[in-house]
């Protein structure tokens, strides 16, 4: 409903414009004399995060609507090159707000999270793969799901059991998730100290003894389940119900967050347009977790 979704883009705006008074080191960095700009970073946040809500994959189309429907929150909006370069470099800005939402839930302290990873499609013709800016980072891979190869990234994605994002990675498609994983527990040490004995539950993917004793001296207990030959594991029983959950949040961002039509061109491109869908999710999770809604309710109840 559109007064659901101006509440949501209000809320958004107000915790943005806040976190940036008290933090204004965190805004993009721009010349100290000069025009201002006329929107500002605080409503930039705001528009990419609806841009993702509404399901606009092309930013040219996103503007028009914006244009006809959302004068009434944005008395200013750019053209589309201005708004695509400004997005580009907000995109730590984008991090850091999604990182604040999320701790400012009921959810941020949950003992038990999931770890997947899931594909981010970046081109299928040879021609674009040879000519395209992403060459280097992006890489051909194998998706189960689908018994496919691709070329492209993987979004490596560790959240909680209501599936709220706790941390996350872009990569090469051919990039150990183990490795991954624990390369995000690595840059954020805190993000492990300030829970001990967390559960994390991952798939086949994440094995190994050596993996596990890893995790353990980060106080961290893995489950997952028995590959092929093996005795069954402690907690098997719980696996498939709790792994439903990430399962669901990578449905939601490639259904109705449109993850695998990015329309991202470079390594800034594709990176602030995956960004722009983790806020979009995990300001809906921390917005209905203020307002009293189920948090894992679908983003489309925002849909106007």
């Amino acid at each position: 409903m559109k007064t659901e979704l101006d509440s949501l883009a209000t809320a958004l705006y107000v915790k943005t414009d806040d976190l940036l008074k008290d933090s204004p080191q965190l805004a993009p960095w721009r010349p100290g004399v000069g025009i201002a700009p006329q929107l500002s970073d605080a409503e930039l946040v705001t528009l990419a995060m609806m841009q993702a809500m509404l399901g606009f994959t092309s930013e040219a189309r996103w503007l028009r609507h914006a244009h006809a429907h959302l004068r009434h929150l944005f008395p200013y909006l750019p053209q589309q090159p201005g708004y695509n370069k400004r997005l580009r470099k907000a995109a730590e800005l984008i991090r850091c707000v999604t990182r604040t939402l999320a701790v400012d839930t009921t959810l941020w302290s949950d003992d038990v999270w999931v770890a997947d990873s899931t594909p981010v499609e970046c081109g299928r013709s040879r021609e674009t793969v040879k000519r395209s800016d992403l060459a280097g980072w992006a890489q051909y891979g194998y998706c189960a799901s689908h018994t496919r190869y691709f070329w492209g990234l993987r979004l490596h994605l560790v959240c909680t059991l209501h599936g709220l994002p706790v941390a996350f990675a872009l990569t090469g498609a051919k990039a150990d998730e183990r490795e991954t994983l624990l390369d995000l527990f690595a840059i954020e040490p805190q993000l492990v100290a300030d829970r001990p004995g967390q559960t994390l539950i991952g798939d086949k993917n994440y094995f190994g003894r050596e993996f596990e004793q890893q995790l353990a001296e980060l106080d961290i207990r893995l489950l997952w389940p028995a590959r092929k030959g093996e005795a069954e594991r402690a907690g098997s029983q719980l696996f498939k119900p709790l792994r439903q959950v990430i399962e669901s949040v990578n449905e939601t961002f490639k259904g109705q967050l449109d993850l695998e039509r990015h329309r991202g061109r470079t390594p800034g491109g594709v990176a602030v347009r995956v960004l722009q869908r983790i806020l979009a999710l995990t300001a809906a999770i921390w917005h209905n977790d203020h307002t009293g809604q189920p948090v894992m309710r679908a983003l489309t109840a925002y849909d106007h």
